[in-house]
């Protein structure tokens, strides 16, 4: 490899500016594909968590693998959207509306002993999913669960009746 070619490796083959903007809209629209219809799954791990890692898996491998003309395309565009997504918790860190609109409120699973069959119909989530998720937190009977929320995370908690063991 000569000095052009180790030149032409880190110039811009699009305006950086342009990167930008692809790599924000992208996040933006798989964002709200994640947190509005892909809302969650038990036991997952945080919406943005899986977003940027994908984002930045493909955008790296494109400016690996030389779809974009420099590597400096490539770092151009994992960086905004790693930038995008600091900023996110940043906000969602120091401002309320901002958690309560990222975050996906908490969904009550079981009330006072009774399973809310229509919440888990809207989670896709079975009774026998919920008995085995009860189970690992030492719950066998679902008349010994004062409470069962999902979590915005995926996660189910839960609080058992007094006296319940």
């Amino acid at each position: 490899m000569n000095a052009d070619d180790w030149v032409k490796l880190f110039t811009f083959s699009m305006p950086p500016l342009e990167l930008i903007v692809r790599g924000s809209l992208m996040y933006w629209f798989l964002f709200l594909i994640f947190r509005f219809i892909l809302r969650r799954d038990v036991g997952s791990i945080a919406i943005s968590d899986i977003l940027l890692l994908v984002i930045v898996a493909d955008a790296s491998q494109n400016a690996m693998a030389g779809e974009y003309k420099t590597v400096a395309d490539g770092m151009v565009l994992v960086g905004s959207i790693v930038a995008w997504n600091y900023l996110l918790d940043w906000a969602a860190f120091r401002f309320k509306a901002v958690h309560n609109l990222l975050q996906a409120p908490k969904l009550p699973l079981i009330r006072h002993g009774q399973i809310i069959h229509r919440h888990l119909r809207q989670e896709f989530l079975s009774v026998d999913d919920l008995m085995s998720e009860l189970r690992k937190q030492g719950v066998e009977e679902v008349q010994h669960v004062k409470h069962a929320y999902m979590e915005g995370d995926g996660k189910i908690s839960v609080l058992r009746q007094n006296g319940a063991s």
